[in-house]
């Protein structure tokens, strides 16, 4: 519409000047409203083509709108200067040269006046359409940037709160998982009993990679993302042997799904997101189902997926069950895991009165488009693999 209009405009101005009777002056001056369709697109050669119009027709809304046109799109001030002389020229100069067009001096300097008001009046429209439109880009530009400060701060203020919570977390979890060494390296020394020696054993091993784990990963939260050390080898699915190792669980483990699933074939967040998933699993059996026998299958259904599956037995009964704090976020973040690689997450109880949790992920070229940096960031949130979700009956 707002292309069609002046067209509209300069053809009604061309026939209520020159009237219907074909003529040169209804031929140009209705070519001159014509043009005006292209006018956003060559508003100079529009322009000049408008120029005989006001001339030889003597109609003002085509040439006037392609000036303005003109002042509003290009922003060299001499060809603006140039565009406005011609159509006060072509509005003061007689047409034809030979008819006398003025009676007096008066009546001359009256025609020059009109010809330059016509002339400055769209150039100064186009001048302040030009110029509104250019503050209305300056004011987004200013309000983006004033939203990235807004983000900035935000992100410092994240970052300060990361730090403090990282510090509280260090002097807190610290203080306890070194208690609990040292307690466990005096049962090591006092005890004569061979069992107790190695359960020892192995819960101060637990607590010096727990130790070790909590440094690193306090100096990534403590950085809030500029440059820090690099955090400690984050577990793949070679490790899964050394979780069922150290679990102290019944735990069958298909040995064979090893030569199936080759190291280095899948990302590390696919495979990072396999290990968190037996580990968080493991966990809940220990807590719900103590004494349940428990089946951990990692497999290729297809060739183009991993599928990890924990799968465990009613509890024993006789088996005491500890008491262990859970926020029951861990299920729930391992189906947010396994979302942000573009996989699926399941958690059931079983007709046999035990759980399942099976989690499928995609192949490489799936896992490396979903599994970016913020993929990972999102796998690796601490309630991802931290408090635990009852899976248990």
């Amino acid at each position: 519409m707002a292309v069609v209009v002046p067209g509209l405009l300069g053809g009604a101005d061309a026939v209520l000047v020159n009237g219907v009777a074909p003529g040169l002056e209804l031929a140009v001056s209705l070519v001159a409203a014509v043009v005006l369709l292209w006018r956003r697109r060559f508003p100079v050669a529009v322009f000049a083509a408008t120029l005989p119009g006001i001339y030889i027709g003597y109609i003002w809304f085509a040439p006037m709108i392609a000036l303005y046109t003109v002042a509003a799109r290009r922003t060299d001030r001499r060809l603006l200067a140039a565009a406005g002389a011609l159509l006060a020229l072509a509005h003061f100069v007689p047409y034809p040269l030979s008819e006398p067009a003025w009676d007096g001096p008066r009546e001359a300097a009256l025609s020059a006046v009109d010809a330059c008001v016509t002339a400055a009046a769209p150039v100064a429209l186009g001048l302040l359409t030009r110029t509104r439109r250019e503050l209305a880009a300056r004011l987004a530009e200013l309000t983006r940037s004033r939203a990235r400060e807004d983000r900035l701060l935000a992100d410092r203020a994240v970052a300060t709160e990361r730090a403090r919570l990282a510090r509280e977390m260090h002097d807190v979890v610290a203080h306890q998982v070194s208690l609990i060494s040292l307690q466990a390296g005096a049962v090591q020394i006092s005890t004569a009993d061979p069992a107790a020696r190695d359960g020892a054993r192995t819960i101060r091993e637990l607590c010096v990679r727990t130790l070790d784990e909590l440094r690193h990963l306090v100096g990534i939260l403590r950085a809030a993302g500029g440059d820090a050390e690099e955090p400690a080898p984050r577990p793949r699915l070679a490790d899964l042997p050394r979780l069922i190792g150290v679990s102290g669980l019944d735990v069958a483990y298909e040995e064979a799904t090893n030569a199936v699933v080759r190291p280095g074939r899948y990302p590390e967040a696919v495979e990072r997101a396999a290990f968190r998933t037996v580990q968080e699993a493991l966990t809940n059996v220990r807590k719900h189902a103590p004494g349940a026998r428990v089946r951990v299958r990692v497999a290729e259904p297809d060739g183009a997926r991993l599928l990890v599956e924990v799968r465990n037995g009613p509890p024993d009964t006789a088996a005491p069950a500890p008491w262990l704090p859970g926020g029951g976020h861990g299920l729930m973040g391992l189906r947010e895991r396994a979302q942000s690689l573009g996989g699926t997450f399941e958690a059931r109880t079983t007709d046999e009165g035990g759980f399942v949790v099976r989690a499928e992920f995609p192949g490489s070229a799936g896992a490396a488009s979903t599994g970016a940096p913020g993929a990972a960031g999102a796998a690796e949130r601490p309630g991802a693999a931290g408090a635990a979700e009852r899976p248990g009956p």
